[in-house]
């Protein structure tokens, strides 16, 4: 008797069509807020080149329930990370349900004393209780303060600092600390990511240049080295040359010698003569 392979269907809750814009409008809170985003988002792209193992969003709408999306209770991340998923893929805003349910791995709050108490109050609950993100960080720009927490059982544990002020992220393999130059035009100090060993993540412009100045270095090697055969070129013709020399006037001492010989000789004879 053939075997009738019976297929259960699942079913699929219907989603309403719900309109879901990608921005309010509302423009960030500073210039530096702006580039701080850019910068992070930059820096993790070098961090990571192949974008399809993991989405990076910066002050992107995160859509998590219909309830939120109807109460136009708008939620964006000013830096988020999503593990696992191909983020090659342009999304104008992040939706949970359109994503098999993936939540950020990790988010990045930049405060503002407008910001500051929704992203250490009910944002840090958000993503706590609902998002159950891994790590979750928050830095003030006023005073250039660092704070991180950890998913630990459901509850968010204070990361602890190092020795710097920095703190790890175990899901990015990245320091997150301060440092202070030049980004995009702009001199400030900026929320960097380090690689384990404690060298800056650079940004792709940051890595051109120091390609460009290696390369600049690797032809300045090139022709100190090139200057430096020729100049043991030419010692070594120098050198051959005096030996040159010092034959010659030998050979030149030894014909005199022998010339003032032979005129010894024919003098003698002369006066034997005589």
């Amino acid at each position: 008797m053939p075997i009738i392979e019976i297929k259960q269907k699942v079913w699929v809750p219907e989603i309403p069509d719900i309109e879901l814009p990608s921005e309010d409008g509302e423009p960030l809170e500073s210039k530096w807020h702006h580039l701080q985003i850019n910068l992070l988002e930059d820096s993790l792209h070098q961090h990571w080149p192949d974008p399809t193992n993991y989405f990076v969003g910066g002050n992107m709408f995160v859509y998590y329930s219909l309830a939120q999306a109807r109460n136009r209770d708008y939620k964006g991340p000013d830096f988020f990370v999503v593990k696992d998923v191909d983020g090659s893929q342009i999304r104008p805003s992040w939706i949970v349900w359109e994503e098999g349910g993936r939540y950020p791995d990790v988010i990045i709050e930049l405060l503002s004393p407008i910001t500051a108490a929704e992203d250490l109050g009910s944002k840090k609950d958000l993503y706590e209780q609902v998002f159950k993100t891994s790590e979750y960080f928050c830095v003030d720009p006023s005073d250039y303060s660092l704070q991180g927490w950890q998913l630990v059982q459901r509850q968010y544990v204070p990361k602890p600092k190092d020795r710097r002020g920095w703190l790890w992220s175990d899901s990015l393999q990245v320091w997150l600390g301060f440092w202070e130059g030049v980004f995009q035009g702009t001199p400030d100090t900026w929320l960097r990511f380090m690689n384990a060993n404690g060298t800056l993540v650079l940004t792709g412009a940051e890595r051109a240049e120091a390609e460009q100045h290696s390369a600049e270095a690797e032809r300045q090697n090139a022709e100190a080295e090139r200057q430096n055969a020729e100049a043991e070129r030419q010692n070594a013709e120098a050198e051959r040359q005096n030996a040159e020399a010092e034959r010659q006037n030998a050979e030149a001492a030894e014909a005199e010698v022998a010339q003032l010989k032979a005129e010894l000789e024919r003098l003698r004879a002369s006066a034997d003569e005589a």
